[in-house]
């Protein structure tokens, strides 16, 4: 199974726009730090606008830097232009402020529906301004399935460059929303974990249930180490010798018991461990080592023999103890055969 499961990432999707929303644009008469006063003729003689020298005697002035100046020239020094009327913020009207911008109270609107802005959350996008429903419709990111904005307040998932609403984020088989929960993607879909499983997965031959990790493979079929077993004793044979007997494996120890020949020399069973070789003669059978004369014990594989009721001599032995059997050095394959295809141990 794979289990390099890509990341998903969630994020508390507050809409877009909220992040550059300014529910506190500053909004002031742009002067209050420098009052309306009236001057009367009970005053110096000579008090004079700090710009024009117009008297101020009986006149309203604005003093800036502790130095007086008539409304005409305070508005024309300092006071702020308007970003949408390109006009002067004058001392009579409220100046609202956002990022070393300035609007009249009247031209603070959303750039596209012109719903007033006071006291109103509102986003900013290339030097426009736009009420929450504005911004969300124009900049706010979509879910990649259903292409409906994220309000604020809900989660969003990212996964591979996306973007999704958690309920849409679902598994492609049985369509229900995957969350938090593990999935694995396979050709560029996502499936949760059982319908991957259902669908995917390896699966053992004998218990049918998905092989996480490890595993035997037998005759190109798949097997948990702990279900691959001898037939006959049930041990496990993963890491094990073992021989096939009508594709049924065996251990070697079952194998010898139940099925293999035994060496007439030895009486022992001929597995076939390894692949071991050994002699056929009639209806007798002798492990390659075991295959020897009698009287001298020297090896007859490859070489002719003589007979007398079970014995088995070499032609010198024969000859010297005067058997009077035939030599057989030149007999048939089909009397004696020299075998090397036992079933093949895995």
């Amino acid at each position: 199974m794979e289990d390099d499961q890509d990341q998903v990432i969630y994020s508390n999707a507050d809409g877009d726009y909220n992040r550059s929303l300014n529910m506190n644009a500053r909004i002031t008469n742009g002067h209050s730090s420098h009052p309306y006063t009236s001057y009367g003729s009970t005053g110096p003689e000579q008090f004079s606008c700090y710009y024009c020298e117009r008297n101020l005697s009986g006149s309203r002035y604005i003093l800036k830097d502790e130095h007086p100046y008539c409304i005409k020239c305070y508005e024309d020094r300092f006071a702020n232009t308007c970003e949408e009327c390109r006009r002067k913020i004058g001392t009579d009207s409220k100046d609202l402020s956002y990022k070393d911008r300035h609007w009249h109270e009247k031209c603070f609107f959303c750039s596209m529906c012109k719903t007033p802005l006071i006291d109103k959350p509102f986003g900013c996008k290339n030097e426009q301004l736009y009420c929450g429903e504005c911004y969300n419709q124009q900049f706010a990111s979509r879910c990649d399935k259903c292409n409906q904005i994220f309000k604020p307040g809900t989660k969003k998932l990212e996964y591979r460059g996306q973007q999704f609403h958690e309920h849409c984020f679902t598994c492609v088989a049985c369509s229900q929303p995957i969350g938090t929960k593990s999935f694995i993607p396979k050709d560029q879909k996502s499936y949760c974990v059982p319908c991957y499983e259902e669908n995917f997965a390896t699966k053992c031959t004998r218990c049918l249930k998905v092989i996480a990790q490890g595993g035997v493979t037998y005759k190109n079929q798949p097997w948990h180490r702990e279900c691959f077993t001898c037939t006959h004793c049930k041990n496990s044979l993963a890491g094990q010798r073992f021989t096939s007997r009508d594709d049924h494996p065996y251990c070697a120890d079952c194998f010898a018991r139940l099925f293999a020949k035994k060496c007439f020399a030895c009486s022992k069973p001929i597995t076939g461990v390894g692949g071991t070789r050994y002699i056929s003669f009639e209806d007798r059978h002798w492990h390659n080592d075991c295959f020897v004369c009698q009287r001298c014990r020297s090896s007859l594989v490859g070489r002719g023999f003589l007979t007398d009721g079970p014995e088995i001599l070499c032609p010198d032995c024969g000859k010297r103890d005067q058997y009077n059997t035939t030599e057989n050095s030149g007999f048939s394959g089909g009397q004696r055969s020299i075998v090397n295809n036992y079933p093949k141990t895995n």
